[in-house]
C-alpha cells in the first residue's frame, strides 16, 4: 500500500472510530444480543443443558462462552453493514469522490474499524463470560495466541461480507436485514448445543457452515478439547469469506464510482 494510501485509510479508520464513539448506541444494542443469550442460557437453561453434557452449570458455561464470543463479531458486524450502508445513501461518498482521496481508503477504514470493535466486543463478552464462572486453565500461551488470531481473522471475513451486504443496501434498515444471518447462523451452529443432540434431519445444517468450525476450533484450543479438522475448516471458510467479501464489496463499490 502507497503511502497516499496508507494516509486516507488512515484517516478514515479514524473517522469510524469517531463515529463509533460519538454513537454508541448501535455498537451497544447489538453487543447486548449476546450477552443477554449468555446470561439467559447459563441461569435459566445452564443447569438442565450441562446435564445433557454430563455436568452442570459450570461445564455448559465452559461449552457456551466459546459459540458466544464467536457470535458477539457476528452481531457487531452488522453495524458495519448499517454504516457502510449510511455513507452510501446520505452522499458523503459522493462528496469524497470529489476529493483526492484514495479509492479504497473508505473501505478499508470501515474494515479495520470493524474489526477492532468486533475485538473490543469480543473482550467484553469474554469478561462478562469470565465474570460468571468461565475458566481456561488448559490453555497454553499459544493457544491463546491462536485463539486471537482465529477471532481477528473470523472478524476479518465477516467484515467484508458486512461491506458488501451494507453497499448492496438501498437504506440502513435493509443493510441491518440483510446482515441479519450473521446473527442468525451462530444459534443454527453448535454454539448452545453439541451437533450430535440436534435431530437427525437438521445435524447437515448445523455442521456445513463457518461457524460451527470456528467454533469447535475456539472451544478446543480454549478448552483443550480435540480440534480434529475443524482448525482448517475454520481457516478455509474465514479466508474463503474474506477473498468473497473484498471482491464481492470493491466490485460494487468501483461500480458505483461509474
Amino acid at each position: 500500500m502507497s503511502t497516499f494510501a496508507l494516509r486516507d485509510s488512515t484517516t478514515m479508520l479514524r473517522r469510524n472510530l469517531l463515529h463509533a464513539r460519538r454513537y454508541p448506541s448501535l455498537t451497544l444494542n447489538l453487543l447486548l444480543t449476546p450477552i443477554m443469550l449468555l446470561l439467559l442460557f447459563v441461569y435459566i437453561f445452564g443447569d438442565t443443558l450441562g446435564a445433557g453434557l454430563g455436568g452442570g452449570r459450570a461445564e455448559y458455561i465452559a461449552y457456551l462462552v466459546p459459540g458466544l464470543l464467536l457470535m458477539t463479531i457476528g452481531s457487531t458486524v452488522i453495524g458495519t453493514a448499517v454504516s457502510v450502508s449510511t455513507d452510501m445513501t446520505e452522499g458523503i461518498i459522493a462528496r469524497f469522490r470529489t476529493m483526492a482521496i484514495h479509492r479504497g481508503s473508505v473501505l478499508v477504514g470501515h474494515v479495520i474499524g470493524s474489526v477492532l470493535q468486533s475485538v473490543a466486543s469480543v473482550v467484553l463478552v469474554g469478561l462478562v463470560g469470565v465474570a460468571i464462572g468461565f475458566r481456561s486453565t488448559d490453555a497454553t500461551v499459544l493457544d491463546w495466541l491462536a485463539a486471537f488470531g482465529l477471532l481477528v481473522l473470523f472478524a476479518l471475513a465477516l467484515t467484508w461480507i458486512a461491506v458488501g451486504m451494507g453497499l448492496i443496501s438501498p437504506s440502513a434498515e435493509a443493510a441491518s436485514n440483510n446482515a441479519m444471518p450473521l446473527i442468525l447462523l451462530p444459534l443454527l451452529s453448535s454454539a448452545f448445543v453439541p451437533i450430535d443432540k440436534m435431530p437427525g434431519w437438521f445435524q447437515p445444517i448445523a455442521e456445513y457452515q463457518p461457524f460451527t468450525p470456528a467454533i469447535e476450533t475456539l472451544r478446543g484450543l480454549l478448552l483443550g478439547t480435540e480440534i480434529g479438522h475443524n482448525g482448517w475448516l475454520a481457516v478455509a471458510w474465514c479466508v474463503g469469506l474474506a477473498v468473497l467479501g473484498y471482491f464481492w464489496a470493491t466490485a460494487k463499490f468501483s461500480n458505483d464510482q461509474k
